[in-house]
């Protein structure tokens, strides 16, 4: 998984794109709501947990020239959107819309994308989720499903699933761990779903099908963190575009096709066709090598 140690105070990032980022997902849950949002009953306390912990503390001590609290702390106001929000939306007879409510609100605060997994005897479960920035999928479709459930697209991943599941029992609060992950994609879209994607994937394009100009690395910074109260795990990711022309430009390009191409060659050589390289990777490689 490549994963490497993170501190806490890099949990969420903003940058010059925040604006901008948060009031697309605004938009987003707005226009397509339930596939972008949703609550178990299981995950309503975690929901509660990680609403307060970011709009009380994590929020306004990190980022301190941005959200401000009042009122005693019972009001965050964000001096970028010009939004208030109540720190504590949750009452201890909060429903599972109740919840979903507080993760709208999350989702125009902050630009990273949410899972909260609860550890069950049969595996780590989806019980809460806020994903405005799809690369494909469905993410309503993970919401209640078991961590090699949600993986079960995956190649390969039968054979790292219990070590995976190892790995989630042991995360400390505290200490959060990151990785990357990478795709490429021919459109501009942060919400991305295709319901026939899974249908194109073998088909090739040439490279004048392909407008370079609107080709981009998705990148993906993802982050494992435990809550301490409920003791939920917080799967959080952040997505990045890089055009794949300014790529070449920084002379990258060799090493970019290089790792493209090392997708038919991996411990997981499935991934090849699951990330829909036979569409795109020989041109975009032919246009990286140019």
């Amino acid at each position: 998984m490549a994963l490497q140690a993170d501190s806490p105070s890099e949990l969420i990032t903003i940058d010059s794109e925040y604006l901008d980022r948060v009031s697309l997902r605004r938009q987003i849950i707005a226009q397509h709501g339930d596939m972008v949002h949703a609550c178990l009953p299981a995950g309503v306390e975690a929901v509660r947990e990680l609403h307060q912990f970011l709009l009380r503390d994590y929020l306004p001590t990190r980022f301190p020239t941005i959200f401000q609290l009042r009122d005693e702390g019972r009001y965050l106001d964000n001096l970028v959107t010009g939004r208030t929000f109540p720190t504590a939306t949750l009452e201890d007879t909060a429903t599972p819309e109740d919840a979903a409510a507080t993760l709208r609100v999350l989702g125009e605060t902050v630009e990273e994308d949410m899972f909260l997994l609860m550890g069950e005897p049969e595996g780590h479960r989806a019980v809460a989720f806020l994903c405005c920035f799809p690369s494909g999928f469905d993410p309503s479709t993970k919401v209640g499903k078991l961590l090699r459930e949600i993986h079960t697209p995956v190649p390969s991943y039968d054979k790292i699933g219990p070590s995976m599941e190892r790995f989630f029992s042991k995360i400390e609060v505290g200490k959060n761990v990151k990785r990357t992950n990478w795709s490429m994609q021919t459109h501009s879209d942060l919400f991305h779903y295709d319901r026939h994607d899974q249908h194109k994937g073998d088909e090739p394009v040439t490279t004048e099908e392909i407008d370079m100009s609107k080709t981009y690395a998705r990148i993906e910074l993802q982050t494992l963190s435990r809550l301490p109260k409920t003791r939920a795990i917080l799967f959080s990711f952040k997505t990045y575009l890089y055009p794949v022309e300014s790529l070449k430009k920084e002379g990258l390009g060799p090493q970019v096709a290089d790792a493209i191409e090392g997708l038919k060659t991996g411990n997981a050589p499935g991934m090849w066709r699951y990330k829909g390289a036979p569409q795109w990777g020989e041109p975009i490689c032919k246009y990286l090598r140019s």
